[in-house]
């Protein structure tokens, strides 16, 4: 490769262009702690950028992200000024941090966070990636706070990859913050604190609550809560587990237990737990430790990074979250038939994920039927993202929400190992499904675009399949000679 006083000419380096805006903090998650955090340095004269990607575009929501709503939502989803009213509504604390001086976006979601280290040194600073409906740019920062809250937790059972399938989390923001809930009769499979809260938020706001389901011999959650539940004379379903979700043109219309009992509903809500949401720590390269009583899997410490709210780990009341659903997980399991779904995005299913096998819609050759989980074992622990290349399980538009967590519960007892000795999947940037016309950029700077062509740094790379071995090679070999520009 040419180069001049040990310098490639080509490099990267140098040529990206600084960010328009830059700020002293920017806090991606406008929940109390992130409010709370953006309010805390607007008063000391720091220049304060707060985001939120609520309200989230009816489009996004069909896609289940960022939380499992699952077909559930109204058409008044669909009116982005009335989302925005309802967001201010509900957090009259935006309005007191707008006052301060913090600059709010909402609508915006931070798809990426880049900072130079190990095989990258060409930022001209530390930036996120934002993007609305129209646009997307970088920010840079000295500081960043992930106030990004916690998500929902699938697992799956026959049935559940229909409308009326969705996550407590969810059901929380179209009761309490939307008012936007099209369900009416709602069966809740978990008995911890978050189904007991959101079982009481559902009776509050006139939904009728068929019962919650345990897989445990005795309600998990606090006793006040169970209480409030029982007074209200709505059942607890103990010892027991969904196994078939029953549907119908609109979804579900209705469950039936592994005890045989059947419960008419419309709607069935996952509430086994959230999990904080670190895909943003995942895709920067970020550090994670597993902790069972803080919700899984937790952001380690970062320089110029702080985490703030479930982000950081849920609340430690000494209920072991990770026991709690390996249990759910192992009865779910059991009454799982091979071809029932645990990818919905890619339908990859139980069969062809403990298979290793692509999805039904690609070929499967002859090599690929002989094998399974059990002969990659042979070479070693599992490994989801693996797992992912050869399945696709976790490929899909929802990038893992729905089966990331429950895909490495399913490695983990397939191997007969503990959960958390099976990585998790990584995330990559954007770590939201975004338009390649918004994400484009079509006013790349000219010196970036002068050697995009030899950065990958690969002779051969633009000889084409047909040549490589033939004479033919050397001839493109030689056209780009000398700078290896085309």
């Amino acid at each position: 490769m040419h180069a001049n006083n040990g310098i490639d000419e080509s490099a990267i380096n140098g040529r990206f262009p600084a960010p328009s805006q830059r700020y002293d903090l920017v806090v991606i998650g406008a929940g109390p702690a992130g409010i709370a955090a953006a309010m805390a340095s607007s008063g000391k004269g720091k220049s304060v950028l707060l985001i939120d990607e609520h309200p989230v575009p009816g489009a996004m929501m069909g896609n289940d992200v960022p939380l499992m709503f699952g077909g559930r939502m109204t058409t008044a989803t669909l009116n982005p000024e009335r989302m925005v009213e309802t967001v201010f509504v509900t957090e009259p604390a935006l309005e007191a941090a707008m006052e301060a001086g913090v600059e709010v976006l909402l609508g915006t979601c931070a798809w990426g966070v880049y900072r130079n280290g190990p095989g990258m040194a060409a930022l001209p600073e530390r930036v996120v990636g934002l993007a609305d409906a129209s646009r997307a740019w970088m920010v840079g920062f000295d500081h960043l706070v992930m106030a990004t809250g916690a998500r929902d937790l699938a697992i799956g059972f026959p049935g559940w990859n229909q409308p009326g399938v969705m996550g407590a989390a969810a059901l929380t923001m179209l009761l309490a913050r939307y008012e936007a809930f099209a369900g009416k009769r709602v069966l809740f499979i978990g008995s911890h604190d978050l189904a007991l809260e959101t079982a009481l938020l559902a009776r509050d706001k006139g939904i009728d609550v068929a019962g919650l389901v345990e897989v445990r011999g005795c309600p998990q959650g606090r006793a006040e809560l169970v209480s409030a539940l029982e007074q209200a004379q709505i059942p607890f379903f103990l010892n027991d587990a969904i196994a078939e979700a029953k549907g119908g043109l609109d979804g579900v219309s209705g469950a039936v237990l592994r005890s045989g009992a059947a419960i008419d509903c419309d709607t069935i809500c996952l509430a086994f737990g959230t999990v904080p949401a670190i895909e943003l720590v995942d895709a920067m390269g970020g550090a994670r430790t597993l902790d069972g009583m803080r919700g899984g899997y937790v952001p380690g410490i970062e320089e110029g990074v702080s985490f703030v709210g479930d982000c950081a780990g849920l609340a430690d009341t000494g209920f072991d979250h990770v026991a709690y659903r390996m249990d759910w997980a192992q009865a779910l399991g059991a009454l799982s038939k091979p071809d029932t779904i645990v990818c919905q995005c890619e339908e990859v299913t139980r069969a062809d994920l403990i298979g290793v096998q692509p999805p039904n819609y690609l070929s499967r050759p002859d090599p690929m039927a002989a094998r399974s989980l059990e002969s990659l074992l042979g070479d070693g622990p599992a490994n989801q993202d693996q797992i992912k290349r050869l399945t696709r399980a976790g490929m899909g538009v929802c990038q893992g929400r729905r089966c990331r967590d429950q895909v490495a519960m399913i490695l983990a007892l397939e191997s007969n190992k503990p959960f958390g000795t099976i990585p998790l999947a990584s995330h990559r940037a954007p770590v939201r499904p975004i338009p390649l016309k918004v994400l484009a950029d079509w006013d790349e700077d000219p010196t970036m675009r002068a050697g995009w062509d030899v950065w990958f740094g690969i002779p051969t790379q633009w000889t084409p399949y047909r040549d490589i071995g033939t004479p033919r090679e050397k001839v493109h070999q030689d056209m780009i000679s000398g700078n290896m520009s085309l």
